[in-house]
């Protein structure tokens, strides 16, 4: 059995998906694990890691529409505002999305689906430095 971990860092633009497939997939390439398992782990509580439909961009735009009316900034239930007015819908997105994803590896690549992207998610409306740990293990 073997291990590797790589940690990388994302400056994001602001809130919405940021396509991290090819970055994962060179770190498990480089791990020289042909078959086992990544764990993908970001190191925050106001962005998620997602898997999503990789093809068609509308998609990831219907998904933000969906989240804004489901978690709208600035809604009066919120009383945690200590950072803004996204600050606590930043982190109830985080609670309903996820923050680490685990993915077989076969033949020393992410076994994703043919429409499958791994996305971190950005909940703040500005730009936020993540830390993403990745972690495979297999042989």
């Amino acid at each position: 059995m073997k291990t590797y971990q790589h940690h990388f860092k994302i400056t994001t633009p602001g809130r919405g998906l940021i396509n991290i497939s090819l970055e994962i997939a060179d770190i498990v390439s480089q791990s020289n694990v042909t078959t086992g398992i990544a764990n993908i782990f970001l190191h925050h509580t106001s962005a998620s890691l997602i898997i999503c439909e990789n093809s068609d961009p509308v998609v990831q735009e219907d998904f933000e529409r969906f989240m804004l009316r489901l978690i709208p900034d600035g809604d009066p239930i919120f009383k945690h505002t200590a950072e803004g007015l996204d600050d606590m819908p930043s982190h109830v997105r985080t609670m309903l999305t996820q923050s680490f994803l685990s993915i077989p590896i076969t033949k020393n690549q992410l076994a994703l689906g043919i429409w499958q992207g791994i996305y971190l998610y950005e909940h703040r409306l500005k730009s936020h430095h993540r830390k993403i740990t990745v972690t495979t293990l297999g042989v």
